[in-house]
């Protein structure tokens, strides 16, 4: 769609940046605060890049004044973070420690006295270690009631100081990783307890807006999700096919829960055929019918392109040879084949049309238009932009970091947002990845994302320096003119 004007971004619109507790606060057993499994996972060998853990991070626990004065000198609308779950409940579900609420409540007490919105997300990936050693965390039930009990806390501590708030932070992304490739923790590859310990996580999703919205009824609550929208290869049919299995099977099974209250019926067909479909009670149908997020937050960094299934291009190929004997899929026993059920669903495979990123991203701005139209078509949710960005190994130059690349990757992205709001899509807001550099999960502190430098690398923390970048001058631009010259994006 082609406009000869575009409108303007709403007047309240939050222009914000977002962080996670493990990736920067550091102190991790400060304060009372106990151990979580990403602390117990990054202190194993051979887990995580060079070794590199969130002990110290970029020490945001103590620079936290600083980092606030920097947020608002950027003139940020808002910003979101995470609360660490083992600093306020050190065992996950037993007393609550004071010393490390007040923590959060100095946080929020800073950005409410800068203007900044803070937009609180209850959950980024840093489980209490000690739900894990007793229940096994997620596959768990009674871990719902113990994040019922935290979420009650923290609701009941901000429910007249914060507005906004995200449930999981992107809960496709910490199940699979965890539980089915096994490079986040608890580092289990076993699919079929992947979607057991997401359906119980969407348990504790519903239970948290439900419980959310008869205490803090003028709030807003919703979960952020790693959305990408999936393109077929060619327009060969079976390729469409093959993209629509894969929105469902990437996208439909956890926002059509969450949005919707129940399953799609594709997946979960293909998954009780299987034998690796989650238990789903008559009551677990209720709660998750009952629960109303308020927005969808989204997480975008990138989409898919994929075409017809292997199996079938071998039919294809040659309808008149027995496959069945050489194609290692149906060699494998019925359990074997149910670790890998896109393969009868999809072929992913790179597109031919998207430049990359160093750590092999596609980059794709037109990609987040198709993404917000796609959702906000189907859901009819307010959405809010909660991560989007650009990881690159930044080189401190004289003191300073010119990230024209980063300039480039954002204002492309913000145009096309600010195209799908002519489009008619609704938005609350936009939160860059990241406001600082910080912790990648697995990829140390080489891979920064941040407006602001912060001078540690992978062999330790230095001064942990703060040195605003290029980037953070022309965020801080486009927010005081709210988007309005956009267009002039890098000339």
């Amino acid at each position: 769609m082609y406009y000869q004007k575009l409108d303007d971004f709403p007047k309240n619109f939050l222009w914000g940046a977002a962080s996670a507790a493990y990736q920067i606060e550091g102190a991790y057993n400060e304060d009372g605060k106990g151990p979580s499994i990403w602390d117990t996972y990054a202190h194993t060998e051979g887990n995580t890049y060079k070794g590199t853990n969130g002990d110290v991070a970029i020490d945001h626990y103590h620079h936290l004044e600083e980092d606030v004065g920097l947020m608002a000198k950027m003139g940020l609308k808002a910003y979101r973070f995470s609360v660490a779950w083992s600093r306020v409940i050190p065992d996950g579900e037993g007393e609550v420690n004071q010393a490390g609420l007040d923590f959060y409540i100095r946080l929020v007490k800073l950005l409410k006295e800068n203007q900044i919105e803070p937009v609180l997300t209850l959950y980024h990936w840093d489980l209490p270690q000690a739900l894990q050693d007793k229940y096994l965390g997620w596959e768990s039930r009674k871990t719902v009631a113990a994040f019922a009990k935290y979420c009650r806390v923290l609701f009941e501590t901000f429910k007249d100081d914060v507005k906004y708030w995200v449930t999981f932070n992107e809960q496709n992304v910490f199940t699979g990783l965890g539980y089915r490739w096994g490079n986040h923790p608890p580092k289990v590859t076993d699919i079929k307890r992947m979607y057991a310990a997401n359906h119980i996580v969407n348990l504790a999703n519903a239970t948290a807006i439900n419980l959310f919205h008869e205490m803090v009824p003028k709030g807003l609550i919703g979960p952020s999700f790693g959305y990408g929208p999936v393109y077929p290869l060619t327009g060969d049919p079976n390729d469409v096919l093959a993209s629509v299995n894969a929105d469902d099977f990437n996208n439909n099974w956890w926002l059509d829960v969450y949005c919707r209250g129940e399953y799609p019926y594709f997946m979960m067909k293909r998954l009780q055929a299987m034998g690796i479909a989650p238990e789903v009670t008559a009551a677990d149908q209720k709660l998750l019918k009952s629960a109303k997020p308020d927005f969808l937050g989204i997480n975008y960094y990138h989409g898919g392109t994929v075409q017809t299934n292997r199996l079938q291009k071998k039919v294809a190929a040659d309808d008149k040879k027995d496959f069945s004997s050489t194609d290692p899929y149906l060699m494998q026993p019925k359990e074997d084949q149910a670790q890998s059920p896109e393969i009868p669903m999809f072929n992913s495979v790179s597109s031919p049309y998207l430049e990359k990123t160093e750590w092999g991203w596609e980059i794709d701005p037109i990609g987040f238009r198709v993404a917000l139209r796609q959702v906000y078509e189907k859901y009819r949710l307010p959405i809010f932009v909660t991560e989007n960005g650009l990881g690159a190994a930044d080189q401190l130059v004289d003191g300073q970091v010119n990230d024209d690349y980063r300039i480039k990757y954002l204002a492309d992205h913000v145009l096309t947002m600010k195209e799908a709001i002519t489009d008619g899509v609704e938005m609350i807001g936009y939160c860059a990845w990241s406001f600082s550099d910080l912790l990648s999960w697995l990829n140390g502190y080489r891979k920064r994302y941040g407006f602001v430098y912060v001078d540690r690398d992978d062999d330790g923390p230095k001064e942990l320096k703060r040195i605003p970048k290029a980037s953070y001058y022309w965020y801080q631009k486009l927010i005081a003119d709210n988007g309005a010259d956009v267009q002039e994006k890098h000339d």
